[in-house]
């Protein structure tokens, strides 16, 4: 089970992330609690292992300054969170960086990983880092295909049960393993990587 804890701000983060065998690590560079400014993200990419995959997140902002900051901070892969259009992608495909578009479900929601020319797809909540659960059984109306991420809503304590029902890929978290917003809590962090990786595993 692909493991992904985004929202990442400090060095000690970073260090219990790769201690904890995740996958990937994620840091919002776009208005957010959790939002660190390019020359932080770029010393914390430093600091990550070359087997973990460092994601640059965005929302908001278009493709050409997204492309721009990834570029600053080193990351290997670029997280175009919400509305972006196809032409986005894109706009970024000459890049030295993968691409990961992250948007919510909805009707006509194309949920084909790839279909925008990105090598991941993730699937999460209406509301982006709410930390609100949303109703992932909609997902068996319309399936992802290929390498997809489930996010949104999840913690220690509903990961399993949402592997359970959904089947992905991956997994992202964010404000589940948080003390405060904004503030992540190392000890629901190596929580979360065991919860994932036990239910994976059954």
């Amino acid at each position: 089970m692909f493991v992904k804890l985004c929202g990442l701000r400090t060095e000690s983060d970073v260090t219990v992330a790769v201690e904890t065998g995740a996958d990937a690590v994620g840091f919002v560079l776009t208005t957010s609690p959790r939002q660190i400014d390019v020359d932080l993200a770029a010393r914390l990419v430093a600091e990550v292992p070359a087997d973990v995959l460092t994601v640059a997140v965005v929302r908001g902002i278009p493709a050409a300054e997204a492309g721009e900051m990834a570029l600053k901070t080193g990351v290997r892969a670029l997280q175009l969170h919400g509305d972006y259009p196809k032409e986005a992608f894109d706009e970024l495909a000459e890049l030295p960086f993968g691409l990961v578009r992250a948007t919510a479900l909805g009707p006509e929601t194309d949920v084909r990983t790839g279909a925008f020319g990105e090598e991941l797809l993730l699937i999460d909540s209406p509301v982006a880092g709410s930390g609100e659960q949303w109703d992932i059984t909609r997902l068996a109306e319309n399936p992802p295909t290929g390498t997809w991420v489930l996010a949104g809503g999840l913690s220690p304590e509903t990961v399993a049960g949402a592997i359970g029902v959904a089947r992905p890929w991956g997994v992202d978290v964010s404000s589940g393993i948080e003390s405060s917003r904004g503030v992540k809590d190392h000890g629901r962090m190596r929580e979360f990587v065991l919860a994932a990786r036990g239910q994976a595993a059954r």
